[in-house]
């Protein structure tokens, strides 16, 4: 969650740990695995001591344990997987246009679910949640697990909250930009009538938190394109699932990268 720091790190391991031990222990593997590549690779040391190719490692651990059953098998897949994030977030690192941010995460764990609907659909984890009509909107929750949901936390407002207090120990600004980007997505998904199942699950916060943190500086302009960027990454968001996407922190990355693109044609113009 951009926070280079390593007390804010443990207290969001302490989170996952909380919520789920086998999660806790396949991000501690991902990132691992995803570090010592990098150190085997021959990457720059300093990269990789500020953890820029293990938080994409420790996100493909989770996720393993979120779409695929345990087993001998899943466990080769993660080893595999996180070492291929380390990889692709090193071509990113070699080009200037874009930041790579999550997207090497993405791309390995769209490519591990196709790979295995394809060939071992048996590995695949079946989705037995129950969409509850009836639910009123808890804000509190809502507002914890889209948090907690940057790293498929998504049970327990705890992890969310150790979140919170792990970025605040690090910035007070990445702090205001969290709750900022946690509390913008849910008057458009009231607007938009998602599913309060969806919205008390925190689906709708987590890709705009991510949003407000990288875009997020002490100017207006920079405000303004923060907020653009959560409220677009909201709407890619609903956009996915209503297609079925799994869209894990896509809507993030993309919005983003919209937000940069526009940013550089104005400061174009401009000059």
């Amino acid at each position: 969650m951009f926070q280079n720091n390593a007390l804010s790190g443990l207290l969001m391991l302490i989170g996952i740990f909380l919520n789920s031990w086998q999660m806790g222990i396949l991000a501690v593997c991902g990132n691992i695995i995803s570090t010592l590549t990098a150190h085997f690779s021959g990457y720059k040391h300093d990269d990789i001591k500020n953890g820029l190719y293990g938080f994409n490692g420790t996100l493909v651990g989770i996720a393993m344990g979120v779409f695929l059953q345990l087993s001998v098998g899943s466990l080769i897949i993660l080893i595999v997987a996180s070492a291929l994030s380390t990889w692709i977030a090193y071509f990113f690192s070699r080009q200037r246009l874009i930041p790579g941010f999550t997207a090497p995460f993405i791309l390995v764990v769209w490519g591990v679910l196709g790979v295995c609907s394809w060939l071992i659909p048996n590995l695949l984890l079946v989705s037995d949640t129950v969409m509850d009509t009836t639910q009123k909107i808890n804000y509190f929750q809502t507002f914890c697990l889209g948090i907690g949901q940057v790293m498929f936390q998504g049970n327990t407002v705890l992890a969310g909250l150790l979140f919170l207090i792990g970025i605040l120990i690090n910035s007070r600004k990445a702090t205001f930009y969290t709750i900022l980007g946690a509390l913008l997505p849910i008057p458009l998904a009231i607007l938009l009538e998602v599913d309060t199942t969806n919205l008390n699950s925190g689906l709708m916060g987590y890709n705009g938190v991510l949003c407000a943190i990288a875009l997020g500086e002490a100017t207006w302009k920079s405000n303004i394109s923060a907020g653009c960027s959560v409220l677009l990454s909201t709407a890619l968001q609903i956009l996915g699932m209503s297609l079925s996407i799994i869209t894990l922190t896509a809507p993030f990355v993309i919005s983003v990268w919209i937000t940069i693109m526009i940013q550089k044609v104005i400061r174009t113009q401009n000059n």
